[in-house]
């Protein structure tokens, strides 16, 4: 069971493509900075759907997309530790 955190676009790099070709069915994706735009596009939303999917809480508010990620599970830096001490490894892309 792996975290796999992703901290930029999809638009910017293929970070968020390798961790789901890479990612196993019991593994979970952390998105942070601007990773959480990944949720804004259809493409990534279909590819996240059925995966435990994490939003770093400060990002998504810092950019303003707090009503529009409400379908998300949004996540502070306190449960973010939380998540990394029951996965088994973290992965940072």
């Amino acid at each position: 069971m792996i975290l796999h955190h992703i901290q930029t676009s999809p638009n910017q790099d293929n970070a968020l493509s390798c961790a789901l070709n890479y990612g196993g069915q019991t593994d979970s994706f952390l998105l942070s900075g601007n990773g959480v735009y990944a949720t804004l596009e259809a493409k990534w939303k279909v590819a996240l759907q059925g995966r435990q999917v994490f939003l770093l809480k400060s990002d998504v508010e810092a950019r303003g997309l707090t009503l529009q990620l409400s379908d998300y599970t949004c996540i502070d830096h306190k449960e973010f530790v939380q998540q990394a001490l029951i996965h088994k490894k973290v992965i940072t892309w």
